[in-house]
């Protein structure tokens, strides 16, 4: 996607003002965990998601990107990502996936998750659970590897783990991580997978969305009329999280994560660096 484009490197004070549109970011996400709900339409969600940002004084970094209609991409069962909020109603036992963004003062945040909606089946609960396992696993990466290519790495372990204890999920590859800052998506590519290529060299004031997207069968996919819509071939479920990561002289920090990412990172030995 990006090549050997230059890569923007932040200041700390960026950092910390990408930090305020990452917080606006989580707020969306709490508040679309709290609305969703069996009987709610995608569009519904969709204006959930508006509010925040309206409220916040923010701008959607979404709508209008490329044409999108819209402030989230909401992504239900079959549908791996770019799912255009609309009639869809959701149902009890649904895996949907948010995929959300805002901008604040010209610097941009953006960070996914899924979920299973009430009951659900203990497949799809796997599912996701495996799926923001991968994303902690490669966002701890950012903090112990030497190259972007050590989030690829870490997913794919996470992936061969769980399948070795019964849980076979596919990796998408044609939608990777990215870097953000001054626009949503900026080179360095962040892939899901290893690669011979290890990628740029991990540095302070790089900033990164680590986004892996599984699915319950086979990952391959394909494209909508509409020109957005990813579902899978084979109608399985797919799951998708992702979070904004700046790289400092003292580590890291998940600007999407109210904590920064301290919690799920220490499970994993990584201690976060906050700037504020």
């Amino acid at each position: 996607m990006f090549g050997r484009e230059k890569i923007e490197y932040k200041t700390p004070e960026q950092v910390r003002a990408m930090r305020r549109a990452g917080l606006v970011v989580a707020d969306i996400h709490a508040a679309l965990r709290e609305a969703v709900a069996p009987g709610m339409t995608t569009a519904d969600l969709d204006a959930v998601s508006a509010g925040v940002i309206e409220r916040a004084g923010a701008t959607s970094n979404f709508l209008g990107y490329n044409g999108f209609p819209a402030t989230a991409c909401i992504s239900v069962n079959e549908v791996i990502v770019h799912g255009i909020p609309g009639d869809r109603v959701i149902r009890e036992g649904d895996v949907v996936s948010f995929d959300c963004g805002a901008v604040v003062a010209g610097w941009h945040g953006d960070a996914a998750f899924s979920l299973v909606v009430g009951q659900g089946t203990e497949a799809d609960q796997a599912l996701v659970d495996v799926t923001e396992r991968a994303m902690w696993a490669g966002i701890a990466a950012l903090a112990t590897g030497t190259h972007v290519g050590a989030v690829g790495h870490a997913v794919e372990d996470v992936v061969e783990d769980a399948a070795t204890a019964g849980v076979r999920l596919g990796i998408v590859e044609e939608y990777v991580g990215h870097g953000i800052g001054t626009a949503m998506h900026q080179p360095p590519e962040v892939l899901n997978y290893r690669a011979r290529d290890k990628g740029p060299r991990l540095r302070p004031g790089m900033c990164l969305c680590v986004e892996p997207m599984l699915t319950a069968g086979s990952p391959d996919n394909v494209v909508l009329e509409d020109d957005w819509t990813v579902i899978t071939l084979d109608g399985s479920r797919a799951a998708h999280f992702e979070h904004t990561v700046a790289l400092g002289e003292g580590g890291i920090w998940v600007l999407t994560a109210p904590d920064g990412g301290a919690e799920r990172l220490a499970e994993l030995g990584v201690r976060v660096s906050p700037l504020d």
